[in-house]
């Protein structure tokens, strides 16, 4: 049995080491290795099975995605013009967030199921990447299972000024766009109509909170951070695989 002056020389030397960890815990992620916490934190992925597929990288030069574009369209049965918004987005996002791993089969799979890639209604997207005629979603007035917004923007983006609308082939809603509108082909402007643009607004409303959407768990949280509905993940999943499949 131990006596109270050994219990007390034992707990001062566990409080010394337990120190001497803290110290050593602080250094290490100020020297920039504080990857290797978050790694410890985060766990085994809890949704494999919705890992995000699995694709080549696009380069980083506009004129060899194009041609891989091309080439990329048959196959897919993704137009070309938007192939090319969709790698541009994962390109960018490489950039601007490299922890995320987007890869364009995702782009596809969300730009297939909100608007058939900017064809919805029979229109199709221009050379610059916009749908000849605007896609425009219903009022969102609380009626047919859709939740009531008020217009957020005085109708700047959706043209109406009683409620807000889902816009452009991508269906952003006005104060979403606020948050995350990009400018994906640097011409100046952020618009929800540019396909370039919102590719790369989806990329970071996807990549939001730090996911890594080569985790199945943070690629199904970011599919149903766009629409909470387990068959519009499903449909999304299918088509992005679908995409990635066929691509050569």
């Amino acid at each position: 049995m131990s006596t109270p002056e050994r219990e007390e020389t034992r707990d001062a030397r566990q409080l010394e080491n337990l120190l001497a960890a803290a110290v050593v815990l602080v250094l290490v992620l100020g020297a920039g290795i504080a990857g290797v916490a978050v790694a410890v934190r985060r766990g085994p992925d809890a949704a494999p099975q919705f890992a995000q597929p699995l694709t080549a990288p696009v380069s980083p030069d506009p004129a060899a995605r194009a041609a891989w574009a091309d080439a990329a369209a048959g196959p897919t049965g993704v137009p070309a013009r938007a192939l090319v918004a969709y790698a541009g987005a994962e390109a960018g996002a490489r950039e601007e967030l490299p922890d995320c791993g987007l890869s364009w089969a995702t782009l596809a799979g969300l730009g297939r199921v909100e608007s058939n890639h900017g064809r919805f209604g029979g229109t199709a997207l221009d050379d610059a990447g916009r749908p000849v005629e605007p896609i425009r979603g219903p009022e969102l007035d609380g009626t047919g299972g859709n939740r009531e917004i008020r217009d957020t923007d005085g109708g700047r983006l959706d043209g109406d000024t009683t409620y807000d609308r889902a816009v452009g082939p991508l269906q952003f809603i006005p104060g979403t766009w606020a948050e995350y509108g990009a400018d994906g082909d640097g011409d100046g402007v952020s618009d929800p109509d540019d396909l370039d643009d919102a590719a790369l607004a989806a990329a970071r409303y996807l990549c939001a909170d730090d996911r890594d959407l080569r985790r199945g768990d943070d690629w199904r949280t970011a599919v149903l951070a766009y629409n909470r509905s387990n068959a519009y993940v499903d449909r999304v999943r299918r088509e992005a695989v679908g995409a990635a499949t066929a691509a050569p």
